[in-house]
């Protein structure tokens, strides 16, 4: 019997094991693949959770974190709008920071399952019941579901967003560009936009959110970027100069933005699994961190007798949407200014006029430092 089984070791899913296993929890996470990987992300955080980041032990500058203070937005045409970020943020790959906590993980005794996908999970007597794909069963008094965008599991616990089918495809490559590297650039296209920001070793993180109908007109990726991406000067240009990393992008389909519930099944959900904010405003990642600190103190909480189950639950769903309901939303309003060329340079041209709304929105999707 664990204290916690946490399905998913992606940033919420670490952060959350690495806090509950140092309060002296037995933790197991359970997570389809091996460490290191890469995902698909943005890989630019906010510098609302770096303290608190670095304070689990993680050495930022030696993993070779870069320093972003300025926000670039670019319309189909090729407009393209500067402000400063308030707040600033760092950036960082996924395959680096997430293998960081995980070897931080593994110091602080955390049990990882590692290959395994969670094909079903049960509650009954006030006990979990989590079966892998090997047909191993774990039993434990909680469970964090920190699984991602979407995966076989959110069907199976059949929450509402999986009953509307998503349009969306993301798409991510490393390359060496030359680029400054305190910038996080969105390039918007036709039904589109694209994420570039620098991360460790002279290295940028690209990464883009497009329509399945996008690629199906064309067939290939490569050959929709030509065709699509490759109107928006600067992309083009990136995309032409750039020296690719790795042979083939990382991809996953169907990325939904629909509301989540952060409680299903008595399952705490946390980071992307409880909502996903739009690529176009950012910040998922210090969501993830953000919501796993939260979490991970509420279960403690719970593990030590001081909240009853219905107590725990309520006070994170409450609590959940306190701090990030109002964030999706105006990355949901925003996302609505973007995507049809014409739309999207309406939008950047009303940016354009009064800067001012362009900082307003970047703040709204921001967080405060998180106290350590």
């Amino acid at each position: 019997m664990q204290d916690v089984i946490i399905i998913g070791g992606g940033l919420a899913g670490l952060v959350s094991a690495l806090e509950l296993a140092r309060a002296g929890h037995a933790v197991t996470v359970v997570e389809r693949k091996t460490y290191p990987f890469h995902k698909v992300c943005g890989e630019y955080v906010s510098n609302e959770v770096k303290p608190y980041v670095e304070s689990l032990g993680v050495d930022l500058a030696g993993l070779g974190a870069t320093t972003i203070n300025r926000f670039q937005v670019s319309a189909p045409s090729g407009r393209l709008l500067e402000s400063k970020l308030d707040l600033g943020g760092f950036g960082i790959s996924r395959y680096r920071l997430d293998y960081e906590l995980y070897q931080l993980g593994l110091l602080a005794g955390v049990q990882f399952q590692l290959g395994k996908q969670v094909d079903e999970v049960q509650f009954a007597d006030n006990r979990f019941a989590v079966t892998s794909s090997d047909g191993i069963t774990l039993s434990s008094r909680l469970v964090l579901g920190t699984f991602g965008k979407r995966t076989k599991l959110d069907k199976t616990l059949n929450r509402a967003f999986m009953q509307q089918p998503s349009p969306y495809i993301g798409v991510k490559y490393h390359v060496r560009v030359d680029l400054p590297d305190d910038v996080i650039a969105l390039h918007n296209f036709s039904d589109g936009y694209c994420g570039m920001s620098a991360i460790e070793a002279g290295s940028y993180c690209v990464c883009y959110l497009t329509t399945r109908t996008n690629l199906r007109q064309h067939g290939s990726i490569p050959a929709m970027e030509e065709a699509i991406l490759y109107q928006n000067p600067h992309l083009r240009s990136v995309f032409t100069s750039a020296q690719h990393l790795y042979d083939k992008p990382e991809v996953i389909n169907e990325i939904s933005f629909a509301p989540k519930r952060a409680v299903e099944n008595h399952i705490l959900m946390v980071g992307d699994s409880a909502g996903l904010i739009t690529p176009l405003c950012g910040n998922g990642m210090a969501m993830a961190i953000h919501g796993a600190k939260f979490a991970s103190e509420l279960s403690g909480a719970f593990l030590r007798g001081q909240l009853t189950r219905q107590q725990l639950e309520q006070q994170y769903q409450r609590g959940w949407s306190q701090r990030f309901a109002r964030r999706l939303w105006v990355g949901r309003t925003v996302q609505k200014l973007f995507g049809k060329p014409w739309l999207t340079e309406a939008g950047a041209w009303a940016f354009g006029v009064f800067r001012p709304a362009l900082r307003t929105v970047m703040r709204q999707t921001h967080g405060d430092v998180i106290n350590v």
